[in-house]
């Protein structure tokens, strides 16, 4: 695979421990279900970086981290990546962990104990500012900006970025919960926003894809570019000062969506970072995130070897070969 042009994902979001829990369907407000299946995996922005580093993007995890057994695990998930670290260990506390239900239809469902990756400082900013290079990708995650404690310092951070960072955000679904005096300053930075149907409408109160991505751009301004994920439908990718484009889906029958926006969302950045046009990049994220729902489990974006064997002769898998020098 060839060597990136784009700099590195530096992320400064949330790692955090998954607790997945496969069930027929939700239960009832005061009711019960027995999982058939349980499992710990590493996940929240731990998703995105693999999704990037599987494609030969270089990683690193600049959010923070805390000392006990789920901290722990994260570590190791991110050493066995080859995602590299930016932050010290939180010695007084450990990394927090979230409760997935995942249902027979694929969908989940969230609850999440926060931990140490809650608890970033000022301090922790000036450490990620002094490891960016140039050229590098900054993920940044609504979760953390809704965060009481993250928020403030991610906003703080984001203002001085320097301008040859890209800065990209995922709202995530805590948007609306995110302040505005935080919100207002990353999306006055951002190159790239990408979002989910749910997060576009609560961000522009339009329940219509096309006219939702439009807006959003709009109020973005003409130096940011958008992306509306809608699943098996794919995307509604507007480039900076453009109309919203279509990219068509994939269709597949999904086993788990856990992770498919962070599979996409990482995988447009590794296509990004190997030099490639928005357009064919989230067509590449398109796939990705259909390869990623027929697997279980939240990390499951593919290797480039993966991506092209599921396109199976797809024009799309020869301008990725020849683009990753495959």
């Amino acid at each position: 695979m060839s060597e990136p042009t784009g700099g590195r994902l530096v992320l400064a979001g949330n790692a955090i421990v998954d607790l997945v829990m496969r069930v027929p369907a939700l239960p009832e407000r005061g009711g019960d279900t027995v999982s058939r299946d349980t499992a710990f995996t590493t996940g929240g922005g731990f998703n995105v970086l693999t999704a990037a580093r599987r494609l030969g993007l270089p990683a690193l995890y600049a959010g923070a981290h805390g000392t006990g057994p789920f901290g722990d695990r994260v570590r190791a998930d991110l050493a066995r990546e080859g995602i590299a670290l930016v932050l010290d260990r939180i010695r007084e506390v450990d990394t927090g962990f979230c409760v997935a239900l995942v249902d027979d239809g694929g969908e989940r469902t969230f609850a999440t104990s926060l931990g140490a990756e809650a608890r970033l400082t000022e301090a922790d900013a000036a450490a990620v500012l002094a490891a960016l290079r140039p050229g590098d990708m900054v993920q940044i995650s609504g979760y953390g900006l809704a965060y009481p404690v993250n928020g403030p310092v991610l906003a703080s951070l984001v203002a001085r970025l320097p301008e040859h960072t890209r800065v990209f955000l995922d709202p995530g679904p805590l948007v609306d919960q995110i302040a505005e005096e935080v919100l207002a300053p990353v999306l006055a930075r951002c190159d790239w926003v990408s979002c989910n149907q749910r997060e576009a409408r609560l961000l522009t109160g339009l329940p219509d894809a096309h006219e939702a991505a439009a807006a959003l751009a709009t109020r973005l301004g003409p130096r940011t570019g958008v992306i509306l994920r809608a699943d098996a439908a794919g995307c509604r990718l507007v480039l900076p000062g453009g109309e919203p484009l279509h990219l068509p889906g994939r269709r597949v029958t999904a086993v788990d969506s856990n992770g498919a926006g962070d599979a996409h969302a990482g995988a447009f950045l590794a296509f990004l970072g190997h030099g490639l046009d928005p357009v064919t990049a989230a067509e590449g994220a398109n796939a990705a995130a259909a390869f990623a729902v027929t697997r279980p489990g939240p990390a499951t974006g593919p290797t480039l070897d993966e991506l092209l064997g599921f396109l199976d002769g797809d024009p799309l898998a020869a301008r990725l070969s020849s683009a990753l020098g495959r």
